[in-house]
């Protein structure tokens, strides 16, 4: 079956100036370097890593928001490019975005029903107000908002409440495809559990596929079909949620999974502590980028960049044969 949406070998680098002045010594910063992924109708893919891993800059590239240095992102048989042409915005109403901050997301000016017709207006200004209306009414009620709260404004509002509304306008258009971006991230843990358990019912529901991103393992872990480790602007593994968290095989993920604290003994293990912070994405080490904080680096991790090579139901970037780490995270 053909994917939804096709990642292949996405890029996104940034030219900065590093002096000042006309003849200023430029360099790129590599945001994201040669992404590729598959997204099958239905599936979820999380997509986890460090803050600055690249992971919202590949969200943006996905929906066609800001323009790729090179690679190609197709949605349904199409090229989805940064082109805001015509056939983009028919494209655009098939696909939408969770934002991490509601409040930065919401215009404070507009009551929130307005803000979730509004797509409505937009991509189907053929249908009549009063439908319209009783179309938002339907929302609302589906992610938990009440009637009464369609004339409130977004400061009037709990930040749950403010998060339903974004995932409302999102669903407005009945979309295929939705990218949730640190959706709960500015959210109370209390909170966090009613929004990720809003978003699991909407999608049995409505059967949408989406990309969903966090640096919250334990959330991807619960809300993914598939998981994909980002590490400087790359995917370094990638397979299902249980075999990366139980038994992780790329040096980076076996840290990564060491570091979620587990209020069960069983399967612990001890922490992988990584020296030194990630490299600047300006100035790349050669080779595999993780190699300086790697303890199993190799002199050909020095040299040559891995590629993300099957390994039984994973792809794991590695130049050392992975083999599974036992995980943190025991089976529930």
């Amino acid at each position: 079956m053909m994917p939804l949406v096709s990642v292949r070998d996405l890029k996104r680098h940034y030219d900065i100036r590093l002096t000042g002045g006309l003849f200023g010594r430029r360099a790129k910063l590599k945001a994201v370097d040669g992404v590729s992924f598959d997204l099958k109708m239905g599936e979820t893919l999380g997509l986890v890593g460090e803050s600055g891993c690249g992971k919202s800059t590949t969200a943006k590239l996905v929906l066609g928001l800001i323009p790729a240095t090179s690679g190609t992102v197709s949605f349904d048989g199409s090229a989805v490019t940064a082109a805001h042409d015509a056939q983009w915005r028919h494209m655009r109403r098939r696909m939408q975005m969770i934002y991490q901050d509601p409040l930065g997301a919401l215009d404070r000016r507009l009551p929130v029903s307005a803000q979730i017709g509004e797509p409505i207006a937009v991509h189907e200004p053929h249908v009549p107000a009063d439908e319209r209306e009783a179309r938002v009414g339907e929302i609302m009620t589906s992610v938990g908002l009440r009637a009464d709260q369609a004339a409130s404004y977004p400061h009037e509002l709990s930040g749950g409440q403010r998060q339903r509304v974004v995932i409302a306008r999102a669903l407005a258009l009945q979309p295929d495809f939705i990218v949730c971006d640190e959706p709960v991230s500015a959210l109370d843990v209390s909170i966090q559990a009613q929004v990720l358990n809003l978003l699991e019912d909407l999608k049995e529901r409505n059967g949408f596929t989406s990309l969903f991103i966090s640096h919250d393992l334990k959330v991807v872990r619960q809300m993914s079909d598939r998981v994909a480790v980002m590490y400087l602007g790359m995917i370094v593994e990638e397979g299902p949620p249980e075999d990366v968290f139980h038994a992780p095989m790329h040096p980076y993920t076996q840290a990564l999974v060491s570091a979620i604290p587990t209020p069960s003994r069983r399967g612990k293990r001890e922490r992988i502590v990584l020296e030194g912070d990630p490299p600047n994405p300006v100035n790349k080490p050669s080779g595999c980028p993780f190699h300086p904080r790697c303890p199993s680096a190799m002199s050909e991790c020095r040299e040559f960049q891995p590629m993300l090579a099957s390994h039984g139901s994973r792809k794991v970037a590695c130049h050392l044969r992975p083999a599974p780490s036992a995980g943190l995270i025991a089976a529930e």
